[in-house]
């Protein structure tokens, strides 16, 4: 959001109070982590204070800012507060990550938080059109659409696959990605080679993976686009859930935007931005047999992974790319003042 508001020529002055970083999981629960997100906040709001004869004209929270919103609105002394969370905090550690039951404590009050900060907000601003109708439905008064894209400084074109095909899956082991679809595609082509990055809640169903799949912990982030320059194609989501439906993850956009060949999930979110064999292929979700399939054809045929990369770097460029976004952002702040 930043990079893309910068390159519109937006003049962009950061705040922001490091909670998360060094932590293996983000969103953590328990004593510590409420105890790293309060001593934050504190530190934002004196931050925010010292601030508040600055000059400016709205004041933007990020994700996953949605207890940053009173301080926000503080600041903002009546200027417009723009909000892009990205998730809900109940849906993803309930519905999504289950690190808490449905009806509990701890999900009522993450719900509270949530409508309180949708409803503090002069305007939300969802990553997809299926999510900003889940959005309006958490008390949002007005909200809009911009895509994530993909920092540009790192993610680059120049797909240039390696001999043996091989299919990456890079991202939190969470159930939201559909690991389970993946090894279970895996399974029925062991034929093709699958690389996967990443590490999460979901790790022990590599414990018995099938031999055609190779697991690597994590990669340093300014090395996933060689990871995704040198793979065969890149996959998406999988996952069943309804959050699932509703989002483009970062790692589509980030192979999009290297020219790597993207096999995900058929949702109502992808087709915002995806067209079915021109700009990726689109798998039923949670659909294991269809993804062999996607797969086997794609590693048969060269010419139709050489047309995926070029349509889907296309789709990324005209409507995901830093310039694009950066003038959708600038286009939806101006329109509050």
């Amino acid at each position: 959001m930043i990079s893309c508001l910068r390159r519109a020529g937006v003049e962009v002055t950061e705040r922001h109070e490091s909670v998360w970083e060094g932590q293996e999981h983000k969103f953590g629960a328990g004593l510590g982590s409420a105890v790293r997100l309060a001593a934050a906040e504190a530190r934002l709001r004196r931050r925010f204070e010292s601030d508040s004869d600055s000059q400016f004209d709205a004041v933007l929270v990020g994700y996953p800012g949605h207890l940053d919103l009173g301080a926000a609105r503080r600041i903002a002394r009546g200027r417009p507060v723009v909000f892009n969370p990205l998730v809900s905090l109940r849906d993803t550690l309930v519905d999504d990550r289950r690190r808490f039951r449905p009806g509990s404590p701890a999900a009522r009050l993450l719900h509270a938080v949530d409508r309180r900060a949708f409803g503090a907000a002069d305007l939300v601003v969802a990553d997809t059109a299926a999510q900003a109708e889940f959005f309006v439905n958490l008390g949002a008064r007005r909200v809009d659409v911009c895509f994530v894209g993909a920092e540009e400084r790192i993610f680059q074109p120049g797909w240039n696959p390696q001999d043996e095909f091989t299919a990456l899956f890079v991202g939190k082991l969470i159930p939201l990605h559909g690991l389970d679809t993946v090894l279970a595609a895996a399974r029925l082509v062991p034929e093709l080679r699958f690389r996967i990055v990443g590490s999460g809640q979901l790790g022990g169903l590599l414990e018995v993976r099938p031999r055609n799949v190779e697991h690597v912990p994590w990669v340093a982030y300014e090395r996933l686009p060689d990871e995704l320059r040198s793979a065969s194609c890149a996959l998406g989501v999988f996952g069943t859930s309804a959050k699932a439906q509703r989002v483009i993850p970062n790692k589509v956009f980030q192979a999009l935007a290297c020219g790597a060949p993207v096999v995900t999930a058929d949702t109502p979110a992808a087709r915002e931005l995806l067209r079915d064999g021109e700009s990726a292929l689109l798998v039923p979700p949670g659909n294991a047999e269809s993804l062999a399939d996607a797969l086997r054809r794609l590693a048969a045929d060269r010419t139709l992974a050489d047309s995926l990369s070029a349509g889907g770097l296309a789709a990324y460029r005209t409507q995901a790319s830093e310039d694009a976004l950066g003038l959708r952002w600038r286009s939806l702040i101006q329109s509050l003042l």
